[in-house]
């Protein structure tokens, strides 16, 4: 346990790092990455390049500088960002490096202000949180290995179809290469997959939703293709360009928190924009199979006809069951954006939404669901990239 003095030490720092967060990580991961380049292995280059990295481990540092008396009000996100680690394959042995290297950083930002008193309170803090993470992680990663067909870290699995959804989306079926079947995974999950790309130094990672409803014997994803200059675009673009059927990538175990309440029969509307759908098609599918009565609506944004991704597949869904409502928006086109009129339209605020898509379109989304009487329970959102603030308010 801290000491009240810790506590208090920390707590005083908050508005100090509310101000100076992003230096802090920035100068942390800059001397990070100068001492330790073989963890460029598992950060994203793209979100370091953004400053979208920084910005969300700063964001946490202040949370439990300011939850410093009840961190059980982070546990949440505490669980959120621990899927995040056991996918990417983080280990025990690299919390006191980051420990070791966030603490130089407070110093040589802050200077003289980071006193002794206030460098011991953060590392004691820093402990407590890390220890925290490790735990969750550790029972994370054990039902991950003893499940069933389960395993730890990555997995080699083989490209066993690849196919065009849409313009700029492409499904890969990938099964494992040593034969075995699949674990069984919850509708909403993701995997990672990890790739060595010809000329890049170090390996990439990037996290995929499952994109259909657990099959014992594979997993799919469904890539959009970024464009050719966007950061964020180099391991999507060699999956399309490079990756064809018949070849190998690293896979990890299932992980998330995104998950479909597929014991319940009360209504529930899935809304998503551009490749937010991914998630939406394995909760789909699986309502589909399992409770086919259930009241359903599926709404989805898209840019135009030709970056409308599982048109077919969700027809084919929509058919197996009885209290059904699809529709499909063009935001180029006279359907226009999902609005709140549409919302208030086709969704049932008795029951759950699941949202999905770029980050303005889920504010969007979540804010006119919020003014339509829903309550926060029954609104579940899962975005893409670091642990970002959503401004829904």
């Amino acid at each position: 346990m801290l000491s009240q003095q810790t506590r208090d030490i920390v707590k005083s720092t908050a508005p100090v790092l509310a101000e100076h967060g992003t230096a802090i990580t920035s100068v942390f991961y800059r001397n990070l990455f100068n001492a330790h380049p073989e963890l460029l292995n598992v950060f994203n280059h793209a979100n370091q390049a953004q400053g979208r990295q920084q910005a969300a481990l700063a964001n946490a540092v202040y949370a439990a500088a300011v939850h410093i008396d009840n961190l059980e009000n982070i546990l949440p996100a505490v669980v959120q960002i621990a899927h995040k680690h056991v996918s990417l394959g983080i280990k025990p042995e690299q919390y006191p490096i980051v420990g070791e290297f966030l603490l130089k950083a407070i110093k040589e930002v802050l200077g003289d202000a980071a006193t002794d008193d206030i460098l011991k309170a953060w590392e004691e803090a820093y402990g407590v949180i890390a220890d925290a993470f490790i735990g969750v992680e550790d029972s994370m990663y054990k039902e991950a290995r003893e499940q069933e067909n389960g395993w730890n870290f990555f997995k080699p699995f083989t490209v066993a179809r690849k196919v065009q959804e849409s313009d700029n989306i492409t499904s890969f079926y990938l099964k494992p290469a040593d034969g075995s079947n699949v674990p069984h995974y919850k509708p909403g999950q993701y995997i990672s997959v990890r790739v060595l790309i010809p000329g890049e130094k170090y390996t990439m990672i990037r996290q995929y939703s499952l994109s259909q409803a657990p099959k014992a014997d594979e997993f799919r994803i469904s890539v959009k293709r970024e464009a050719d200059n966007d950061p964020n675009g180099v391991v999507s673009i060699y999956l399309h360009k490079q990756v064809d059927e018949g070849a190998t990538i690293e896979v990890s175990a299932p992980a998330g928190e995104f998950l479909l309440d597929a014991t319940k029969d009360t209504p529930v509307a899935f809304i998503s924009g551009g490749v937010g759908i991914t998630p939406m098609m394995s909760m789909f599918e699986t309502v589909a199979a399992t409770t086919p009565d259930r009241p359903t609506v599926f709404l989805h944004s898209a840019r135009n006809e030709a970056l409308a991704a599982f048109r077919d597949a969700v027809e084919k869904h929509a058919a197996a069951m009885s209290n059904v409502k699809t529709k499909t928006f063009y935001s180029g086109g006279p359907d226009g954006v999902i609005t709140g009129e549409v919302l208030k339209a086709y969704v049932d605020i008795t029951g759950d939404a699941y949202v999905c898509g770029p980050v303005p379109f889920m504010e969007a989304m979540i804010r006119e669901l919020r003014a339509l009487g829903m309550k926060e329970e029954q609104i579940h959102y899962e975005f893409f990239g670091p642990a970002l603030q959503l401004d829904n308010n």
